[in-house]
């Protein structure tokens, strides 16, 4: 008997689109899968959270999970994605400068540890850190397969300088989902780190909702699926709270 994505472990949040909200940091890792293969957005915060996520991912995906999309490097999105070694990665545009170098590994290896992953763990996590092979520098489109694509799209600075968001179109009357990786998150306030733009912050939200509209669902970093209206309020929030002219 098929189980359903819900007895799995996923919320279903369109036909083939699905996200979990991982323990500890409550992040959002997202699944979008196609007739012919599956993505999955974000890999965890560790290496064993990423083969975790890899096991849980496999029966909804029909086992073909061979792209991933990181939203954008922080340890608890990108420390799990050498679990998915067979997995084409994308990441936005001039990432992948901080997955080469030695000083920004060493930086996320350090912030795991200052939020409570083990040392040993986020040691061997930023040891195998992976290299995105593909950088979207505007959009890009990805065919799933059976009618389902997943649009890649540069649209930040905001959270940090290389922000990516998955627009995943809605299909048979269904509602277009929006993975938003930290821009947007809806369980605390958004995190302003030294890696942050806080003066794009809000024009990268604009951009959010052009793609999105005004009907889609919202998927946040951290915290519950949210729509249109809390992302231009949240918008309007970081702009107060940055000082930046509407």
């Amino acid at each position: 008997m098929t189980m359903t994505w819900e007895e799995l472990g996923w919320e279903r949040l369109a036909d083939g689109v699905g996200r979990v909200r991982l323990p500890v940091w409550d992040c959002t890792a997202g699944l979008v899968a196609g007739a012919d293969r599956a993505l999955l957005v974000d890999a965890g915060s560790s290496l064993a959270e990423g083969a975790r996520l890899r096991a849980r991912a496999q029966a909804p995906a029909g086992g073909r999970v061979t792209l991933l999309a990181l939203t954008h490097p922080h340890f608890d999105h990108v420390f799990g994605a050498a679990r998915f070694p067979d997995a084409e990665v994308f990441a936005a545009g001039g990432a992948r400068a901080v997955f080469e170098d030695g000083r920004a590994r060493e930086e996320l290896r350090a912030d795991a540890v200052r939020n409570g992953l083990d040392a040993e763990a986020a040691g061997e996590a930023a040891a195998a850190l992976v290299r995105p092979g593909h950088e979207v520098r505007d959009r890009l489109t990805l065919d799933l397969g059976g009618g389902r694509e997943a649009l890649l799209a540069d649209v930040g600075p905001g959270h940090t300088a290389h922000d990516l968001a998955v627009v995943v179109p809605g299909v048979a009357g269904g509602r277009t989902v929006v993975f938003c990786g930290d821009l947007v998150e809806e369980s605390g306030e958004p995190q302003a780190g030294p890696d942050a733009v806080p003066s794009a912050w809000p024009a990268a939200l604009d951009r959010l909702l052009e793609l999105g509209g005004e009907d889609a669902l919202y998927v946040p970093g951290h915290g519950a699926v949210t729509d249109a209206a809390f992302v231009r309020a949240q918008r309007d929030a970081l702009a107060a709270r940055f000082g930046v002219s509407r």
